[in-house]
């Protein structure tokens, strides 16, 4: 049965019913006057069974250096830890592809590439204030309840909820894949303790497609759904603080922040007639779709500071932008950067000075040396 039909089957069935069942029809009508593409409810428990998928990954070693995915594990396995007498999980997504080309699309020569969710405004804040706004609405209609909004700040696991709430499935590509909307999807929990009923899981609709693994630039995926972060340039991008080591520092090629391979080649993503999200606030900001990379040289610290602002590039700090544009010059092959690049050799930035170092070296290799770079003569 459609969404869009069981929920008014609920609806006209249950109004007169102040339940759980009715409660959450109530939620559901709320997200949508407030714009949020997608909402279901899952229950609050301990100790899912699909954590132990995330606890091999950790074993293994795939989270790389991001240690608080472990020191934090504790608190995925019991979400009422972050909330004490929690019952229910409000998951809400909000769609944000807007039908401008991906990074498969010709693109003018020394450009680079920012992945599509920082393209516009900062989720966090676009879908942190919908939900407060969700809970604020719910407060006034419903009198009772406490509720806490996440966005990516704790450890909940946000795709696990996600599928039990009957948003969509996790993909081969690790993404949440709502079966009508694809994968570009943010999303947002609220915890409450109210009892609302629940929504079904959504099934697994991959099939035998591997399109995402078969695209992967660093062949991260080690197996389906299993992504190996030393392998993947949104890591090395966005996560990594720091120096970038030699043998990943071409591999990168013209991304600068995040990548989005996997999901650019999603069968899900390409359906024709498939909706586009209506969010203006996630079209490209002014420089941000395929920027250039002279311009994001020539820029700088503050400015560069001032045009991330109200981005979620700020996550990246103005340093790690730095270093991953450096090492996107290094490999564009345009030697009239040399110039530019030389500016941060001498920073203070440990990892800006050696992306400096190693995109003046490549660059050198491909031009002959200046007067001042050629040995005086005995």
């Amino acid at each position: 049965m459609r969404r869009d039909v069981h929920e008014a089957s609920v609806a006209a069935g249950e109004a007169a019913d102040d339940g759980p069942r009715a409660r959450a029809t109530r939620v559901k009508a709320h997200a949508r006057a407030l714009g949020l593409s997608r909402c279901g409810i899952a229950r609050v428990e301990r100790g899912d069974p699909e954590l132990e998928r995330m606890r091999t990954w950790l074993d293994r070693g795939y989270a790389a250096d991001m240690d608080y995915l472990a020191r934090r594990f504790v608190d995925r396995e019991d979400p009422t830890r972050l909330m004490p007498g929690a019952r229910s999980a409000i998951v809400c997504a909000l769609h944000y592809d807007t039908g401008v080309p991906d990074s498969r699309q010709p693109r003018p020569d020394g450009t680079a590439w920012v992945s599509r969710y920082a393209w516009g405004e900062d989720y966090h804040q676009v879908l942190g204030e919908r939900l407060r706004a969700l809970a604020a609405r719910l407060r006034e209609e419903l009198g009772e309840g406490r509720y806490l909004e996440y966005v990516d700040s704790s450890p909940l696991p946000e795709r696990l909820l996600a599928v039990c709430a009957g948003i969509g499935w996790v993909g081969k590509n690790a993404c949440v894949i709502d079966p009508e909307l694809g994968s570009y999807l943010f999303l947002g929990v609220l915890l409450t303790d109210l009892d609302l009923a629940v929504d079904a899981p959504v099934a697994d609709h991959c099939g035998t497609c591997t399109a995402c693994l078969d695209a992967c630039p660093t062949h991260a995926f080690v197996e389906p759904g299993m992504l190996d972060a030393r392998r993947c340039i949104a890591y090395w991008t966005v996560e990594r603080r720091g120096e970038v080591p030699e043998e990943w520092s071409g591999a990168l090629g013209a991304h600068v922040a995040g990548c989005d391979r996997c999901q650019e080649v999603c069968p899900w993503n390409e359906r024709r007639g498939r909706p586009l999200g209506t969010e203006s606030c996630f079209a490209p900001r002014a420089g941000w779709h395929a920027p250039e990379l002279r311009a994001l040289l020539e820029v700088d610290d503050a400015a560069l500071a001032e045009r991330m602002s109200h981005s979620a590039l700020r996550r990246l700090r103005v340093e790690g932008l730095r270093r991953n544009v450096l090492l996107a010059a290094g490999s564009s092959g345009d030697t009239t950067l040399c110039t530019l690049v030389e500016r941060h050799l001498a920073s203070a930035d440990a990892g800006v000075a050696r992306a400096a170092r190693w995109a003046l070296t490549r660059l050198r290799t491909l031009s002959p040396p200046r007067p001042d770079d050629r040995e005086s003569p005995t």
